[in-house]
């Protein structure tokens, strides 16, 4: 693995393309990379973590040699982010069964509240280099 955060997620789900906005908007230290699962790279860490590239039920975040999914996914992310987008790690509080009984229920539900697209939504050039997406020039 890398030396760096790797942020995959679920580049046709609309819901996920905002969180990487979001995580974009408010981290920290701009270290993250950001993995489309249906990227080359993508798709080799989800088999490395199990993760089905057509049908992903949650995204990953992997730091160092820890992989973190579901709730505690992203409670690891939450810690790079700036206050007070990192008050969302508040709810570390919360049992684990709490969190990811949510946190699976927005995930079966994403496309229909959210929409899906048929590739994520290119990232400014300014970020770009961040970025391993399927097909990206």
């Amino acid at each position: 693995m890398t030396g760096v955060p790797l942020f995959i997620f679920d580049d046709t789900c609309v819901l996920c393309s905002a969180v990487t906005r979001f995580v974009l908007r408010h981290e920290r230290d701009h270290v993250i990379r950001f993995i489309g699962l249906r990227s080359h790279e993508g798709r080799v860490l989800a088999a490395r973590y199990h993760i089905d590239v057509d049908d992903p039920t949650t995204f990953l975040f992997v730091e160092g040699n820890m992989a973190f999914s579901r709730s505690d996914g992203v409670l690891a992310l939450a810690l790079h982010l700036r206050w007070p987008a990192r008050a969302v790690g508040l709810v570390r509080f919360v049992p684990r069964v709490a969190r990811d009984w949510l946190y699976d229920w927005v995930a079966r539900h994403r496309y229909r509240l959210f929409g899906q697209v048929a590739q994520c939504v290119a990232p400014d050039a300014a970020s770009r280099h961040r970025f391993s997406l399927p097909d990206m020039p």
